[in-house]
């Protein structure tokens, strides 16, 4: 079994459990339920620098990246350098996150906020919404074609913007439909954990240019940012890079005055 065929496996478990503490109608009275959601979208259409932030203390290919530092001083960080949008994973068993992260977060800022989670059922869309998430993401290796039209389809009705992650061409060719906002190519293999940015080159001469595209994972420095730049990407997801240090506001900030 592979490291993302297991962490489906959990998720379905935790699904189960989470289902009969809160129902979709108590989620819908929760206020950020009707909060209107702040586009990504334009915010990378007009940046110059596209950097999405992420807040990861862990994962299966790292273990601990940083335990250390609070998600509200991360947070504010990122706000005030000034990021396109601020990436929270909530998978708590694999990667340390949760959806009081999601909530904080949404509380500390105004950029657009990305639930970075393993959605397999239509809760978790109403979930993300109701705890102040403005996108989703779809992860095409663990979804069917009808099931990634259903899901992007209902996060749209509700206001979400949505990012679908691909690894390959199979995975985008079943990821071109028009409830999908964003494309973002993973450079981490989701099967092996092995990383190689030299997929997003080579999957985006393959993207249709009605689609925004992000480049995520194992982007390191600033040269490999002019590279995919080159090649069309308008976006760059990067999580490790700032949160292995002690002040990862700072390290983006860094980094986004190189760019710009």
């Amino acid at each position: 079994m592979t490291i993302l065929e297991k962490i489906i496996e959990t998720k379905k478990k935790e699904l189960d459990i989470v289902k009969k503490t809160i129902s979709i109608e108590e989620l819908k009275k929760l206020s950020d339920f009707e909060r209107k959601s702040i586009s990504l979208v334009d915010r990378l259409k007009n940046s110059s620098h596209g950097i999405i932030a992420e807040h990861k203390r862990k994962s299966p290919s790292k273990s601990i990246i940083n335990n250390s530092i609070s998600i509200n001083e991360i947070i504010i960080g990122y706000h005030n350098a000034n990021v396109c949008g601020i990436s929270v994973l909530t998978d708590k068993e694999y990667f340390g996150g949760s959806l009081n992260d999601l909530r904080n977060a949404r509380k500390l800022t105004n950029i657009p906020i990305l639930r970075k989670e393993f959605i397999i059922d239509e809760y978790q869309i109403i979930e993300a919404k109701a705890n102040g998430a403005d996108v989703i993401l779809l992860i095409a290796a663990c979804l069917e074609k009808d099931k990634i039209k259903s899901l992007s389809s209902l996060a749209k009705e509700i206001g979400l913007e949505v990012l679908i992650e691909v690894h390959d061409e199979n995975e985008l060719k079943k990821c071109l439909i028009d409830t999908i906002d964003i494309i973002g190519v993973n450079n981490r293999n989701l099967k092996t954990f092995e990383v190689d940015i030299n997929t997003s080159i080579k999957l985006s001469n393959m993207i249709p240019e009605n689609y925004l595209t992000i480049s995520e994972s194992g982007i390191s420095n600033y040269d490999e940012i002019i590279k995919l730049r080159k090649n069309g990407f308008k976006g760059f997801l990067i999580g490790e890079l700032f949160m292995k240090n002690n002040n990862p506001g700072k390290e983006v900030l860094n980094l986004i005055q190189n760019i710009i």
